[in-house]
């Protein structure tokens, strides 16, 4: 089989989760507009985004700095307009180069990788100031990252106040066993209360849930490219 033909399907697929965003906001009277579809490319090879670039897609979610940085340099060299969002745990000593790299962070989640973010926009003069995003754990699993729910007013204010970062919306990733909906409104609540826009909410099994609760951004990866290869190496 060839790349073009392996392809095929996450084309196909790319279409049809735009036509059920579209289906989405019109049931919850919102703007198509005002959702953004963030790609999720994290594992897979390059054969298999290029063709979903063609198709018209132009922002890519990954998790880990490292494979990022190996997929995204040639890919961005000949689509200078892509949009790459960093979506999974930030590891602190990795904060310089998710800098340079990702035009939006969704992973903030602890005052140490705000000060290494902080430090790394200020080496750059300016030059790489992504969007930020506060993760939040709003089923309070501890084997998950994020700010718990009753600490996300503090945090946020302590971001601001104390490395004068701008945070511009909330993640949230509901716990797999619970029904997605009350995390989707908490989140959303969170957000309003501190005057944040960007709601970064629902996957594959949900976006079209998360959309009616206020989702400015869908990170969907298995329902365009299909099931995930083995784990790439570490961030």
């Amino acid at each position: 089989m060839s790349v073009s033909e392996s392809a095929a399907p996450a084309v196909v697929a790319l279409g049809e989760v735009k036509a059920a965003i579209a289906a989405a906001c019109r049931e919850a009277r919102r703007d198509p507009a005002t959702v953004t579809l963030v790609a999720v490319s994290k594992t897979f090879a390059t054969d298999m985004i290029a063709p979903v670039i063609a198709a018209g897609q132009s922002v890519f979610g990954e998790n880990r700095v490292q494979e990022a940085r190996a997929k995204w340099a040639p890919l961005r060299a000949l689509h200078p307009g892509l949009e790459l969002h960093m979506i999974g745990p930030l590891q602190s000593n990795k904060a310089r180069d998710a800098v340079e790299l990702f035009d939006v962070i969704h992973s903030l989640d602890r005052m140490s990788l705000a000060a290494e973010l902080a430090k790394a926009v200020a080496k750059s003069g300016g030059r790489r100031c992504p969007r930020l995003l506060v993760e939040v754990n709003t089923g309070a699993e501890p084997q998950k990252a994020g700010v718990l729910a009753t600490d996300v007013d503090a945090f946020l204010a302590a971001v601001r106040d104390r490395h004068g970062l701008v945070v511009e919306g909330l993640m949230c990733i509901p716990p797999v066993d619970e029904a997605p909906a009350p995390h989707f409104a908490l989140t959303a609540k969170i957000a309003a209360r501190n005057g944040l826009k960007t709601l970064s909410m629902g996957m594959s099994d949900d976006f079209a849930e998360a959309i009616r609760f206020g989702a400015t951004h869908v990170r969907v990866g298995t329902a365009i490219f299909g099931a995930r290869p083995a784990k790439a190496p570490g961030n």
